[in-house]
């Protein structure tokens, strides 16, 4: 687990109040924001080996692994394979969202930066990814904080087709299981079809028989790991 303190500094500025006329006021307050994560953390066999900076994953589980017992997140993606004895050329953060919650952009931007300042991270190739819920969660982070990935590939979630500009300048690759009554296929067209109206870099690979769990067939895609490691973020 991961505590994060965030200050917010600021102060009350005071305007004279007149009665029966509205008056412009502005509140500055200080208040401190404690984040608790709990994560699985996986570090390439060569780390300790080789003197150098490492991408790094950010994997967002689906709502059926929110919780309290972090064996759910090695349910599926990375974690999975990775708990099967899989390697990979990532430093892979796999956070786990508390139950009854939604992820929160804000918090998993906070341990991002909690992690580049504890590992050798290369901070020109950082990626995320996720699945269901997971997915949702990997739009929104890229679309609050563009410019901070390399690549994201979404799966089987939806964004905002309303902020498509904002990452119309990321690599993205976008899956969904044509037959998905979890979440409809149409979440990830309308968000594929608005980055193709700005010119965006997308990709988008439909499985004409997949219902919701087009995330196993994904992540066991030796390509879309090869696809992440061509990206980097311009300096």
């Amino acid at each position: 687990m991961i505590i994060i303190p965030i200050i917010f500094h600021s102060c009350t500025k005071k305007v004279l109040l007149l009665s029966g006329v509205q008056s412009q006021q502005m509140l500055e307050k200080k208040v401190t924001k404690l984040i608790q994560v709990n994560y699985l953390l996986y570090l390439p066999s060569a780390y300790e080996k080789q003197d150098k900076n490492w991408p790094l994953m950010l994997f967002l589980h689906g709502a059926g692994e929110r919780g309290t017992n972090i064996d759910l997140v090695k349910k599926h993606g990375p974690p999975k394979l990775i708990a099967a004895g899989k390697h990979f050329p990532f430093i892979i953060v796999s956070p786990q969202c508390p139950r009854g919650q939604w992820w929160s952009v804000d918090d998993l931007d906070a341990l991002i930066t909690e992690i580049c300042e504890r590992y050798r991270v290369d901070n020109n190739r950082i990626y995320v990814t996720g699945l269901s819920m997971g997915g949702y969660g990997t739009w929104s982070l890229a679309q609050k904080f563009p410019h901070r990935f390399a690549a994201i590939a979404p799966i089987c979630g939806g964004g905002d087709p309303a902020l498509a500009s904002v990452i119309k300048d990321l690599p993205v690759w976008v899956f969904h299981g044509a037959k998905d009554k979890s979440v409809p296929i149409a979440r990830s067209q309308e968000m594929v079809d608005a980055l193709k109206k700005v010119d965006a870099k997308v990709k988008f690979t439909i499985y004409p028989e997949a219902e919701h769990d087009s995330w196993t067939i994904t992540y066991s895609n030796p390509e879309l790991y090869k696809w992440f490691l061509q990206h980097k973020r311009p300096r």
